[in-house]
Order: structure tokens, then sequence, then C-alpha cells
């Protein structure tokens, strides 16, 4: 048989395996370290501001935003300025529909980044600052909910061995 008509198998789609909580970047705010609750019951994702608002900048509107608590980070809540977007609906934990603002921003996991739409909201009285929901989820990784800051742990390891190969 020559090596031409031999049919090569495409291997899987390996996807990365992720916890139900990870460490995540914020690359956009200059954040690391970000807590979030991996949420497969939750279509879309979301995302603590502690503040939003909508200004007028050169005739145009724009959201302003403060991402996170200051309790997140030692973050000093610079705003940051978003295009306006009509609000969305969407479902709270509570099954209450909501209507709420939404931006895109990447989020850094696993050494990848991959740009999410999450919507605005105060999640003071949650544990998590963010949650990603399924659309984050999907295509992208597998949960097994028994595991918790898979990412973390897989960059400190791909960190260590970078130290290692340079010594």
């Amino acid at each position: 048989m020559e090596p031409s008509s031999i049919k090569k198998t495409p291997s899987p789609n390996i996807k990365p395996t992720i916890g139900r909580s990870e460490k995540i970047g914020l690359p956009q705010f200059g954040l690391s370290n970000v807590d979030a609750k991996i949420d497969t019951g939750a279509y879309s994702s979301s995302m603590h501001c502690s503040l939003i608002d909508i200004i007028q900048q050169d005739g145009v509107k724009k959201l302003k935003i403060i991402p996170l608590r200051y309790t997140d980070r030692p973050y000093m809540g610079e705003p940051f300025l978003y295009p306006y977007t009509a609000k969305k609906k969407v479902k709270n934990s509570f099954g209450k529909v909501e209507e709420r603002y939404v931006i895109k921003c990447p989020v850094s996991i696993f050494g990848r980044e991959i740009m999410t739409e999450f919507s605005l909201t105060d999640r003071t009285n949650m544990k998590f600052p963010i949650l990603l929901g399924r659309k984050f989820l999907k295509k992208n990784f597998v949960v097994d909910v028994s595991l918790k800051d898979r990412s973390a742990k897989s960059e400190a390891r791909a960190s260590k061995k970078s130290i290692n190969l340079e010594t």
C-alpha cells in the first residue's frame, strides 16, 4: 500500500478540563488571578461592576464602567469606556428577567485569550465577581466539578518549566 493511499484519522479536538471555579485574567483591565465561577446552568457570562454609567463623549454615548470590587484585587477603580450598546434581557440566578448592558473583552485562561461577552451587573453579594456560562464554555472546555483552579495550576507549571529551561 502506498503511503499516499493511507487515510489518516483526524486527531480528536481535545479540550482542556476546567473545574467549578477558575482563576482568570482580564488583560484589558490589567487584572489577573480573578476568581470566576464556572456555571454550566447559565447561558451567558456576567461581570460585577461597581459603576455602570452612560456618558456623552464628543457627542457619542459611551458606557463608563469600573469592573470588579476593590476587594477582588488591589484595584484603584479607574473607569473604562466602552461603546454604548442597548440593554439585553438576561435571566438572573433567580429566574427573573433583567435588562443589562453588555460588553466584550478577552478572558485569559490556559494561556489563551478568548473574546467573551459579559452582562454587567452588581454581584456584590455573590462569592465570585465573574460568572462564566455555557456560551463561553462551548467549543472551548470540558467541566469537571470535582476540580478547581486548574488554569492557574497549569500556568504555574508552564512558568516553572520555562524558568528551568532558561537556567
